[in-house]
Parts: structure tokens; C-alpha cells; sequence
């Protein structure tokens, strides 16, 4: 048999109650200890939903914190001017050598063919492809 009684006797009947747990209303974290359970998440191996339990958050709670952290350090990053460490070495000194004598360089236009078509100017050096120069040349032929 049901537990359930559906009489109509008054004494019986169902009353209301409000269940009423804590202060009610906001939590408010002051910054030093918002700043202590970002530094506990930060830790290496850290699990964001443990720390937050520990502290009776939500780990979004936790995670809004973190980038609010990030947004506040960037800012602060981004208005003061930094300095970079500079580095001084000390010069080395030149290596004293004799100077050597240059070798006699062979002349420059050695191997080097020059054409000259209407009035338009055209060096083959040594060592140029074949079907290129002939190629040139039609194109100069082509526009006399």
C-alpha cells in the first residue's frame, strides 16, 4: 500500500516551508583571494573543477576570473613603457694580415659575343643557352 494518504483531513493536509540555507544573496571575493585561486589553477597538473570545489565555485566562475586576470595583465602590459636588457660585447680585434696580392683577373669581355641589329645592342657571354640567344635574336629581328 502507497504511502500517500488522499484524505481531506485537515489535519493532514499539506503545509508549505521555505528551507532557508546561508546569507542568501552574492559571494563577494576580495581581490588577494580572487588572486590566491587564480595562482592555485596556474599550478602545474592543476584541476580547475577541484579548486573550484575546494572554494564552493563553479569552475566558469573560476575561468571568468582567469580571463579577467589576463585582460587586466595585457592592459597593464600594453600602458607602461618597457626597457629590454641591451647587451655590450666587447669588440674583438681585427685579425692583422698581410695584405694579399689580388690575382690578375682575366679580362671581362673575354669569351663575350656582341651583336648589334638596327641600332639595338645585344652581349652573349660564354656559357649562354643556345635556343635563348637564338630566341633573342628573332625577337630583334622581328622589331627592326
Amino acid at each position: 500500500m502507497s504511502g500517500l494518504d488522499l484524505t481531506l483531513d485537515p489535519e493532514r493536509q499539506l503545509r508549505r516551508f521555505e528551507v532557508i540555507n546561508g546569507a542568501g544573496g552574492r559571494r563577494h571575493w576580495s581581490v588577494d583571494d580572487k588572486a590566491r585561486i587564480i595562482a592555485e589553477t596556474l599550478e602545474p597538473n592543476a584541476i580547475i573543477s577541484e579548486g573550484a570545489r575546494r572554494y564552493g565555485l563553479r569552475p566558469q566562475q573560476v575561468f571568468a576570473w582567469r580571463r579577467e586576470a589576463r585582460k587586466q595583465a595585457a592592459s597593464v602590459q600594453q600602458d607602461s613603457p618597457a626597457f629590454v636588457p641591451a647587451v655590450v660585447a666587447a669588440a674583438e680585434p681585427a685579425a692583422s694580415r698581410s695584405p694579399k696580392q689580388r690575382k690578375r683577373q682575366a679580362t671581362r669581355d673575354a669569351g663575350m659575343i656582341e651583336l648589334e641589329i638596327d641600332g639595338i645592342a645585344m652581349r652573349v657571354g660564354r656559357g649562354a643557352d643556345t635556343k635563348t640567344v637564338a630566341a633573342v635574336i628573332r625577337a630583334l629581328k622581328a622589331t627592326s
